[in-house]
């Protein structure tokens, strides 16, 4: 195995504040997941009830989250997620932001309508992490550049087709949301991608995804990865999501040497200690 890349951005000076001492480390940052959804792929319900989730959040802080990354609608990578209003995202919203803010670990809104970024930005929530790569709603990229946070762009797509080039596909789609973010007023350096892994994806294309993950270095910026409990682990180990551990721990940490400088996981607690330890043991060679 070779040695945990430095993470992509490589002028920290240009890069928004809040991602300059992750992008310093020698190990991602951790992004927990938090959903207060009925209907997400892996956790939809548990933590619907408003003191459930702050305990969620608390209990991931504990176990050595960086960030918490909210989402009040599910974005699950497959068909069946139910899209809901902004009205009701934001009312899953109002009863938990303001008291996981208030903990003190930066805050990601997980939505990809501009109300509801526009609403937890304002909320003291630090980052937008919109999974249409500020493609779907016009007035996301002005929202962000008006708070001047962090956003992390997502690849996407509306159908999967296994037949085209997907790192081709991915690259036209990240150079789209940089000129939609440039004309906005974004800064390159307030910019993540995430090469959405599962989202509009065969099995197949989000491994190929992970597997040239360093072909994205070409923009520059920093990366995130979220491959936590994602349907491509069950194409190669049959599985739940639930029974996914060991494989989103395999794909973190290959992504982790390929430079991704954020890892966006459901179980904290042991990526934090996997990411970590593979540092260590690098460090040493």
């Amino acid at each position: 195995m070779s040695a945990i890349s430095p993470h992509a951005a490589s002028d920290l000076t240009s890069s928004h504040p809040l991602l300059r001492p992750w992008l310093a480390r020698p190990y991602p940052a951790v992004m927990g997941i938090l959903n207060v959804t009925p209907d997400s792929f892996s956790d939809g319900g548990r933590f619907n009830a408003p003191e459930r989730a702050i305990e969620q959040a608390r209990s991931m802080i504990a176990a050595g989250a960086d960030i918490i990354d909210i989402g009040a609608e599910s974005t699950r990578p497959y068909k069946g997620a139910e899209p809901v209003t902004a009205e009701e995202e934001l009312a899953r919203l109002k009863p938990v932001l303001p008291a996981i803010v208030a903990l003190g670990v930066p805050v990601s809104i997980d939505s990809m309508k501009s109300q509801v970024a526009e609403f937890a930005l304002e909320q003291g929530a630090a980052i937008a992490n919109d999974v249409w790569g500020l493609q779907r709603d016009p007035a996301m990229a002005e929202i962000v550049a008006a708070r001047g946070a962090p956003v992390v762009v997502m690849h996407n797509r509306a159908d999967v087709d296994p037949e085209i080039d997907i790192i081709a596909d991915m690259i036209g789609f990240f150079a789209r949301s940089l000129d939609i973010a440039a004309k906005a007023g974004i800064p390159a350096g307030n910019i993540v991608l995430d090469p959405g892994i599962g989202f509009g994806k065969t099995a197949e294309q989000s491994i190929t995804a992970l597997a040239r993950l360093d072909e994205f270095a070409r923009f520059g910026l920093p990366l995130l990865v979220g491959a936590s409990r994602k349907r491509f682990i069950n194409s190669v180990v049959t599985s739940e999501p639930q029974q996914r551990l060991g494989g989103s721990i395999a794909a973190h940490l290959i992504a982790a040497q390929r430079g991704a400088a954020i890892i966006r996981a459901h179980d904290v607690a042991e990526t934090v200690q996997a990411v970590r330890v593979a540092a260590s043991i690098e460090a040493q060679r």
